[in-house]
């Protein structure tokens, strides 16, 4: 009897048997802007601060017959190491409605002399002549911890929003 009860017991301690002890939360989806502060999964500011310092429509040197592309530059500032944050960059319409979205990592940003980083990134759009703007939403989306569905005993905890796509107000 104790032996039985022993052995059903290991599984619960374990954390394997029960969701009581491994839940997935999401994070909020932070307010897109063309500066904004990076936050993490607890909305709390990483210091590092990403603009979008300019935009256009023109064809991709590669594939130039393919039309107008947003070609969008950026500065990470605040970043103090190589690696950083990722975060995604959307170009929107008027009424604030993503047309395309893509992840920016300040790992792929240049380092320049005065410790920030640039980069710039191409945006493919239906109608470029509907873009406003080039908007990045805050949230850092580098965080990469196990789900419950993929870790039980040691997955769980907050996660970054669902990345912005197509058709996402922000």
């Amino acid at each position: 009897m104790i032996l039985a009860s022993l052995a059903l017991s290991l599984p619960a301690l374990s954390g394997c048997s029960s969701s009581w002890f491994c839940q997935d939360t999401t994070a909020e989806r932070g307010e897109a802007d063309r500066k904004v502060q990076v936050v993490d999964t607890d909305g709390q500011t990483l210091g590092v601060t990403v603009e979008v310092v300019g935009w256009r429509l023109t064809p991709h040197p590669q594939v130039p017959a393919d039309g107008d592309k947003v070609h969008f530059d950026y500065r990470f500032d605040g970043t103090g190491e190589p690696r950083g944050p990722v975060v995604d960059a959307c170009a929107v319409d008027q009424d604030r409605v993503a047309l395309r979205c893509t992840t920016v990592d300040a790992a792929g940003a240049w380092p320049e002399p005065d410790g920030t980083r640039t980069g710039d990134d191409w945006l493919g759009v239906d109608h470029p002549r509907r873009v406003a703007a080039v908007l990045f939403l805050p949230n850092d989306q580098s965080y990469d911890r196990p789900s419950c569905a993929t870790d039980p005993k040691d997955g769980g905890g907050k996660h970054p929003p669902k990345s912005a796509s197509t058709g996402d107000q922000l």
